[in-house]
């Protein structure tokens, strides 16, 4: 009676907000400003209206290059000014955290400028474009923390409830030693061979295709669900249109009809950062992965496979992953994100089988400030969450997660990745 009393309550009332008269504020400046920057700005903004932090995210300025763009972005958005280089925001004395949300290439230098400034980094994956960059970022980082600063890497989706959820489950035992893990996340945006030349189809601007763009995400949620890193992957790749037109102008949206990937393109820089095809042509290289699948093996012994590509017709982002261990499996799929599948493999054969575990009650990860029971959560969710926590371990002056080691360790692994696929799959260890 009193859980039901509890869920009528809860009913009539919207999410809690509590805030902390005191709590001291948090100035936030953000270089890049599309779909990422809006996504990052939705967290910022809603957070502290959610949950009771410990500061009062404040967001002070935007950043990027194109003034009328960044400008609009800043009214759109919330923030309080704009500016138009990176580095009169990271100088500004109301910004205490830099959120990085631009193209791999600039994210090193953007963010080892920040840390030596004295500020707080939340940097978007995959955390650079090359190992060296994010040695050296992890490096700064590591300066930093003992000046009580934090450098977090932006793999949201390690903060959709389920996610959290299915590793509270894995560490209580549920599944038993790990078995084998299988891991996807496909999408279509680049089916239509006439898609443009965005500049994550540049790997001196991406660093590599679906291979750092989705694959990353994947490499990070099987390592932290499994609670143990990749030690060894056999790749193979694959580009399936070789060039494609420039890009008539700004992007507009991801989607596979158009094959633009605006959200990613926070900086004002498009297309190939030339304005003009190899030898003064209207098209160009495409000089990146479309598709990579490679396998790989646990420092436990267990096995992987993954798969990541931008040519799967029909799938606009379908991330799905299964663990299995001794005792069961586990099961998701980002499509259905406030669901996880469980299946108990202790339970007598004639009733056992997969469960659909309804990831929204007050006693899941994140859920106590949201809705009540059955009152589903979404994508943009995961960056109020990835907010949450990062001003908690601000002022809690914990240790980040994901850290930027995490995200060094994942770019080794995404290395090792391409070294096999460059080497006809053979076995490539990943350096630990």
């Amino acid at each position: 009676m009193a859980r039901r009393e509890e869920t009528a309550r809860q009913a009539e009332a919207p999410p809690a907000h509590r805030p902390v008269p005191s709590a001291p504020t948090l100035g936030i400046g953000m270089v890049g400003y599309a779909f990422m920057g809006a996504a990052h700005s939705q967290g910022w903004r809603t957070a502290g209206h959610v949950f009771e932090l410990p500061m009062r995210p404040v967001l002070a300025a935007i950043c990027g290059r194109d003034r009328a763009a960044v400008d609009a972005a800043a009214a759109r958005h919330g923030w309080a000014a704009a500016e138009t280089d990176w580095r009169a925001l990271v100088a500004r004395d109301d910004v205490q955290l830099v959120d990085i949300c631009t193209p791999g290439d600039s994210h090193a230098e953007i963010a080892i400028a920040a840390l030596e400034a004295g500020k707080h980094v939340l940097c978007e994956k995959p955390l650079a474009n090359t190992v060296a960059e994010a040695e050296a970022m992890t490096e700064a980082a590591e300066r930093a923390a003992a000046r009580g600063q934090v450098a977090m890497v932006g793999f949201n989706y390690r903060k959709v409830p389920a996610i959290s959820h299915a590793r509270g489950l894995i560490g209580e035992g549920r599944i038993g030693t790990l078995r084998h893990v299988r891991a996807a996340y496909l999408q279509d945006w680049l089916v239509d061979p006439e898609a443009p030349l965005t500049w994550r189809l540049r790997r001196e601007r991406a660093g590599s295709g679906a291979l750092g763009d989705l694959g990353a995400h994947i490499v990070d949620l099987a390592q932290h669900l499994a609670g143990e890193p990749l030690t060894g992957v056999s790749a193979v790749s694959r580009t399936f249109v070789t060039r494609r037109p420039l890009p008539a102008g700004p992007p507009a949206g991801l989607s596979a009809a158009v094959g633009t990937d605006a959200h990613r393109d926070g900086d004002g820089r498009h297309g190939d950062g030339g304005g003009h095809g190899e030898g003064g042509g209207r098209d160009g290289a495409v000089t990146v992965d479309d598709a990579t699948v490679f396998t790989g093996r646990f420092a436990s012994g267990a096995l992987a496979s993954f798969e990541a590509t931008r040519m799967a017709a029909g799938r606009k982002n379908a991330l799905r992953l299964e663990i299995n261990g001794e005792r069961g499996s586990l099961a998701f799929d980002l499509e259905r994100l406030n669901e996880l599948s469980f299946h108990d493999h202790t339970e007598p054969a004639a009733t056992a089988g997969f469960r659909r575990i309804l990831v929204t009650e007050p006693e899941h990860p994140y859920l106590e400030a949201w809705w009540p029971p059955g009152h589903t959560l979404g994508y943009e969710h995961t960056f109020v969450h990835q907010a949450r926590d990062l001003v908690r371990t601000i002022a809690e002056g914990t240790a980040p997660a994901p850290s930027f080691a995490d995200g060094l360790q994942i770019q080794r692994v995404l290395a090792a990745v391409q070294e096999s696929a460059e080497k006809n799959s053979v076995h490539t260890p990943v350096v630990l």
